[in-house]
């Protein structure tokens, strides 16, 4: 292994090391609240290696943020709209642990401060999910009719509205239930009824049990 190899494989652990203590920072105390210096304390290393990586706590903040959607691979493969479901499930399971998932829920009211309105975090999940809800489209799951951009924003503020009182009654504990109770009311009017009858929303998709 070159030392080239080595440098590029330290820096990014400290990168990685960074942004979980900083999402460790901002899930507990808010964004307002948290210091770079304190951020720095909690990952074990100088103010010098978090100004190196990042220029400010802002940009901590943005790298949380933005980054989310892209973390997200289901446990099972699938495709169209049965993805677009794993997806949200995958979500809504690594909520209750993940405190880079859970920093950017808390970040979300926060991030007029710091993400462009272009770079948003519901405007990125919309695109995600369209994404996949187009290719259900053509494989003529969806109904006739079935407006896919709308269908995606809407998934997004039912999936932000179920993980504000998800967090507020039981810490997340539930809301991988509530994210499949949003599937299973909107299924039968957005899907044809071959797709709706064999589409699995059961929180077990997000860790292979089906």
């Amino acid at each position: 292994m070159t030392s080239r190899t080595l440098k590029q494989r330290r820096a990014e652990a400290t990168r990685a090391a960074l942004l979980r203590a900083a999402a460790e920072m901002f899930g507990q105390v808010g964004f307002e609240r948290a210091t770079v210096k304190e951020i720095a304390e909690r990952a074990g290393l100088t103010l010098g290696a978090v100004y190196f990586h990042f220029r400010n706590k802002e940009h901590l903040a943005r790298e949380i943020v933005v980054s989310q959607p892209l973390s997200m691979t289901p446990a099972q493969p699938s495709e169209g709209l049965q993805y677009a479901v794993d997806l949200t499930l995958m979500w809504a399971c690594r909520m209750l642990s993940d405190p880079v998932l859970q920093a950017g829920a808390r970040l979300v009211i926060d991030q007029e401060n710091f993400v462009v309105p272009e770079q948003n975090s519901h405007r990125q999940w919309a695109d995600v999910l369209g994404q996949h809800l187009r290719a259900a489209r053509a494989r003529r799951e969806l109904l006739p009719g079935v407006d896919v951009e709308d269908l995606a924003r809407v998934l997004v503020n039912a999936c932000t509205g179920a993980q504000i009182h998800s967090r507020i009654e039981s810490d997340y504990q539930d809301l991988p239930d509530r994210v499949a109770a949003i599937w299973r009311c909107l299924l039968p009017g957005v899907a044809t009824p071959a797709t709706a009858a064999r589409i699995e929303c059961g929180a077990g998709r997000a860790d292979g049990v089906g």
